[in-house]
Parts: structure tokens; C-alpha cells; sequence
């Protein structure tokens, strides 16, 4: 027995509809690599330091619950440490006298203070909008590198423009060699 072309139809366009459907948030998601398993997730554990025995058992500070451990990473404080920074001015949350020169000149082309805010909202705007438009997904690929390829700076033809108007690129290889 042969089903009718209508119903054929019928359930060829369900099937259809029922694969536009998402989960109604307003977060679109362009990767297509996801972690459905139900373990840790291995790059969001940080190792902690060993342990050491302090020199003066009691000028240890009180442990408060929910508050840092001595053994807890600190990528900020190690980073500021391993390039010499003051740790401790890192965290009074002002800056120091000492970096005022350096502030005012990354400042001196003025800055917005909401441009993480503005940014974020015209990316989700896009992702929508591509999400709204590549309904289908045919092709395999990471849909991030799509919707943002036309944003992609080609780093050699940068440099190439760069040493044709005078300016040194020394991180870059001689220019004869390539």
C-alpha cells in the first residue's frame, strides 16, 4: 500500500518545521562543537599549588568560608608577578602613581566606557541574524568562521601594506623570505 502524495508532502514539511525549532532563548549559538557529556569539563580545572608548610603557623589568616586559599591559583597575580608587576597594588583596585603615564597614554584617543556592552549586544544581533538565515546547516563546518570571515584581517597582505608605506614590521620575517 502506497501512502498518498499529500500526506508525503505533509510529512516531508513537519519534518522541516520541526528542525527550525530551537530552544527559544535569545542566545544563538554558532559553534557546533558541544560537550554533551556529563563529566567536568577538563579546561575549567586549574591545578593548585603545593602545599608548604608556612614559617609561622600563627600568622596565618582566619579561614573564612567560601574565601580564597592560600593553594588557589591566581592567573592575574602570577601574570602581573611574572612581568615584574606590584601584586599587592593589584589588588587595592586603583591604580598605582607609578602607572599614571602609561594610563594616560592608552588613553589619549579617548575611550567608550560601554564598548564590551556595545559590542556584545552587536554580536548577539549578528549571530541572530545569521542563525535566522543559515536555517538549513548543510555544509559541515564551524559557523563562527562564516558569519565573522568578512571581518578577518590577512595578516600578510597587513604586512605588505605596512612595509610599502615605511613602517619596520620586525616581528615579521625579512621581506625576502617569502
Amino acid at each position: 500500500m502506497r501512502m498518498p502524495r499529500k500526506t508525503g508532502l505533509m510529512l516531508m514539511a513537519a519534518v522541516l518545521v520541526a528542525g527550525c525549532g530551537g530552544a527559544g532563548d535569545d542566545e544563538v549559538s554558532l559553534r557546533k562543537i558541544r560537550h554533551k557529556g556529563n563529566g567536568p569539563d577538563e579546561f575549567s580545572i586549574l591545578p593548585s599549588k603545593p602545599l608548604e608548610m608556612p614559617e609561622d603557623v600563627s600568622a596565618l589568616p582566619q579561614p573564612v568560608p567560601g574565601g580564597p586559599n592560600r593553594t588557589d591559583q591566581d592567573p592575574v597575580a602570577d601574570g602581573i608577578a611574572a612581568l615584574g608587576g606590584n601584586v599587592g597594588a593589584q589588588r587595592t583596585g586603583a591604580p598605582s602613581a607609578a602607572h599614571a603615564g602609561l594610563l594616560n597614554h592608552a588613553a589619549r584617543y579617548r575611550s567608550d566606557p560601554a564598548i564590551r556592552q556595545t559590542l556584545a549586544a552587536e554580536d548577539r544581533e549578528r549571530r541572530q541574524r545569521y542563525g535566522r538565515v543559515n536555517v538549513l546547516r548543510i555544509l559541515p563546518g564551524d559557523d563562527y568562521t562564516q558569519v565573522y570571515k568578512d571581518d578577518w584581517l590577512d595578516a600578510y597582505a597587513e604586512e605588505r601594506r605596512l612595509r610599502r608605506r615605511g613602517v619596520q614590521t620586525p616581528a615579521a620575517p625579512p621581506a625576502g623570505d617569502g
